[in-house]
């Protein structure tokens, strides 16, 4: 199968050299072009991305009509158009789209094994790793042991009982018919912009639209796993704000989305994303709880009235409670440590309980935050973006007109302003007929915005009613309808035989 692997980037031109280089010079499958999305307004990146075309046959610039930053999905959006643009132009056909990130490190055999499983499934998910790092490295270590755990245990028993897999954003790849799907299902809009853990929701829809999903077990090749490797936030502040988001994304904003109405068996799964909220709120007072209990416990050993009565009962409830929490936390992480221990050995799981308590508190953190920042944002009306989010349906008619633009020396976008003294410069019946708009008069110029390059004819006859001279700027098909309905009057035909 041939395969398409979307980079979605901003700002990131030093490391997509890396990666690029890296990952080409490493991988035994052959069949496959990065797309690489970037920005019109981040000339570094282009630089970057252009270099690299001109370097190697099978990657490829794919490069938004509009300016960035917006959000991960928008920006995958507009690299699925420039691959049906490449198809187009090319004659050929993705079987195959994968998403990675700039610092993803691909294991040398991913991609065959994403060719082997899509015999039978439309999502084919391999594991995530974080990259080793030193014990002191807490925060990063948190990482390490939580998709060790995630991986090798909750991921599989998930698949195994039917829940929905849930995307990890990277390493993960969709059959050209679940594309089609999602694509046919909401408007080209394959990955949600609006949404904070875009990975997350496109694993529910493809599970919803009927395709078939799966976790790739976690396995050894060779001295390695077969995993997506990454560095993760090594800052505790870094940590939080990305967590935040994903608590946002996870918990708060799918349950708006979704609700509870799905299948019961999905609806559990549903319960189970969702309640981590509610414990990461817990945890750290349940860890200070077990180590009041335990101090409590000691105490009334030493006065030789471990599980007194009458006046002791104050004593004894609290250590109860601390061997309970004891049991349930020993256990918690003697399995976090041992799924460490597998990946990264047995030295660096020896701090996993030292981990997992600096690890309640980031999640506490980004807990509080997330319900902050979402109830914040729905007093005040806002939408929950944690980046500028284009809210226009993608479509490869506006890579076309970004193509003119550049070709014809022309600007290109929505006007930031419109002047509805300058909108009637020209009759409406005239700007309907050439799908046109003035929008701003200045230094005896006349500025119109149009979705087509303009024509010899067209400029003759605009001319007829402005003594400025004309300026034309491009826009999509749909900024242009948009305009349209807001500043040319329907049924103005005054002029139309002038």
């Amino acid at each position: 199968r041939r395969m398409a692997i979307f980079v979605p980037l901003w700002k990131e031109h030093r490391v997509i050299r890396r990666m690029v280089e890296h990952n080409i010079a490493t991988q035994k499958y052959r069949n496959y072009d990065f797309f690489i999305g970037a920005y019109p307004n981040d000339a570094p990146t282009v630089a970057a991305i252009t270099e690299l075309e001109q370097r190697f046959a099978n990657v490829h610039i794919a490069q938004c009509p509009h300016e960035g930053p917006t959000s991960k999905a928008d920006c995958l959006n507009w690299i699925y158009q420039r691959m049906l643009l490449f198809e187009e132009e090319h004659a050929t056909r993705f079987e195959m789209v994968l998403t990675h990130d700039a610092e993803d490190i691909i294991h040398p055999e991913a991609l065959h094994w994403t060719n082997y499983y899509a015999q039978w499934n439309d999502m084919v998910q391999i594991p995530v790793l974080a990259l080793p790092t030193a014990w002191r490295e807490l925060t990063h270590g948190v990482y390490c042991d939580e998709f060790a755990q995630f991986q090798l245990r909750d991921m599989p028993v998930r698949n195994m009982l039917g829940g929905f897999v849930p995307s990890n954003g990277v390493g993960t790849g969709f059959s050209r018919n679940a594309i089609e799907k999602l694509a046919t299902a909401f408007s080209n809009r394959i990955f949600e912009p609006t949404c904070l853990t875009e990975d997350y929701e496109n694993g529910f829809r493809v599970n919803r639209l009927g395709c078939r999903q799966i976790f790739v077990p976690l396995q050894r090749c060779g001295t390695s796993f077969v995993a997506t490797r990454e560095y993760f936030p090594k800052k505790f502040r870094t940590a939080v704000r990305q967590r935040t988001r994903w608590s946002m994304g996870i918990a708060l904003q799918s349950w708006e989305h979704h609700g509870w109405r799905e299948t019961l068996s999905q609806a559990y799964w549903f319960w189970r994303d969702r309640k981590n909220l509610l414990n990461n709120l817990l945890t750290p007072f349940l860890h200070l709880l077990f180590l009041y209990g335990a101090a409590t416990f000691v105490w009334s050993w030493h006065a030789h009235e471990p599980w007194g009565l009458g006046k002791q009962i104050h004593t004894r409830l609290p250590a109860a409670a601390g061997v309970v929490l004891a049991a349930l936390t020993a256990a918690h992480m003697a399995i976090r440590a041992g799924c460490a221990a597998r990946i990264y050995g047995v030295r660096f799981a020896a701090f996993a309980p030292l981990r997992t308590l600096w690890g309640s508190w980031i999640n506490f953190l980004a807990a509080a935050s997330a319900i902050g920042c979402y109830g914040l944002a729905k007093l005040r009306g806002k939408p929950l973006v944690w980046l500028k989010t284009e809210h226009t349906y993608p479509n490869r008619s506006a890579l076309r007109d970004d193509a003119i633009s550049l070709d014809l020396n022309l600007p290109l976008g929505k006007p930031a302003s419109v002047s509805r003294g300058a909108t009637r410069a020209i009759p409406a019946a005239v700007a309907r007929k050439w799908r046109v708009l003035p929008f701003k008069i200045a230094a005896g110029h006349l500025h119109v915005v149009g979705s087509e390059p303009p024509t010899d004819e067209m400029q003759a006859e605009l001319k007829r009613f402005s003594s400025f001279e004309i300026r034309f700027q491009l826009v999509t098909p749909a900024d242009f309808a948009e305009l349209a309905q807001e500043y040319l009057p329907a049924g103005d035909q005054t002029a139309s035989e002038t």
